[in-house]
């Protein structure tokens, strides 16, 4: 809306903010490695040019991702563990989930690879290999995605880790100070692709387990449910849900690339 003002000989045009034109915006709690491998970076000034609404992202580990749904202190939630997922729905803390894409973990380790792990498929007896070596394992901590895949994993292998373990470091820390420690210390770490391949300080780093099947890493996404938080943008956040499953929001997904490497897989159903 503009008004305008006379002062003397000259006139003046002001415009003055209409609360009909005021900026839309939502929240998304959200995993770190949406964030941190780059691909909020790419998706979502392209749906703020389409839709008008920003998209502001709270980037924490899926488990505090959830919490802060619980609390009513996001719209949406946009995060990668299945069964903490089904719980939140369980919960009445959303209706309805919908799978976006996937990617996997892999398993990252040192040029050295002192427990002779290279070139292996089998995550299971990669950390068993790990464990009856004792080197060092970086850990998130940090009830994550990824976090609650690791342990599935360790479950798995037939160890239950600790920190009391001298080779186990558990960092309470997102993917990308993982990885951090992980290079610091030359140290094994499982990570989703995407970060790994946005990551650049990889040291003597390197991919030597991948291809297992339960290394596949599906991401899910929830509207709060409106019903218990009178105040969640339920509109807004559900469109967004609606471009982010739609056939556009899934290509552009499936552009973003990193040296020529597509990072995630779009697979709404």
């Amino acid at each position: 809306m503009r008004r305008q003002f006379s002062v003397g000989l000259l006139a003046i045009t002001i415009a003055i903010a209409s609360p009909s034109f005021a900026q839309k915006s939502i929240v998304v709690s959200s995993t770190t490695s949406t964030e941190q491998s780059g691909l909020f970076g790419f998706l979502l000034p392209i749906y703020k040019n389409k839709s008008g609404v920003d998209v502001k992202v709270v980037a924490v580990g899926t488990g505090q991702a959830l919490d802060i749904g619980r609390r009513g202190d996001a719209d949406v939630v946009f995060v990668h563990d299945k069964d903490a997922e089904l719980k939140f729905l369980s919960e009445s803390f959303s209706t309805k989930r919908y799978e976006v894409m996937y990617n996997d973990f892999v398993l990252i380790g040192p040029k050295a690879d002192p427990a002779k792990i290279a070139g292996g498929k089998d995550i299971k007896l990669a950390l068993q290999k790990i464990a009856n070596v004792k080197t060092t394992f970086i850990s998130r901590g940090d009830k994550s995605g990824t976090h609650a895949a690791e342990l599935r994993y360790w479950k798995s292998a037939g160890i239950e880790p600790n920190k009391d373990m001298g080779w186990y470091k558990d960092t309470g820390s997102g993917m990308g100070p993982a990885l951090n420690s992980a290079s610091a210390m030359n140290g094994y770490i499982l990570a989703d692709r995407g970060t790994w391949l946005a990551f650049k300080n990889r040291g003597d780093l390197e991919i030597l387990v991948e291809g297992d099947p339960q290394l596949f890493n599906q991401y899910g996404v929830m509207l709060v449910n409106p019903a218990k938080f009178a105040h969640v943008k339920a509109k807004e956040g559900q469109d967004f849900i609606d471009w982010i499953i739609s056939k556009e929001g899934q290509e552009v997904i499936s552009l973003y690339k990193i040296e020529g490497k597509q990072l995630f897989f779009p697979n709404a159903k």
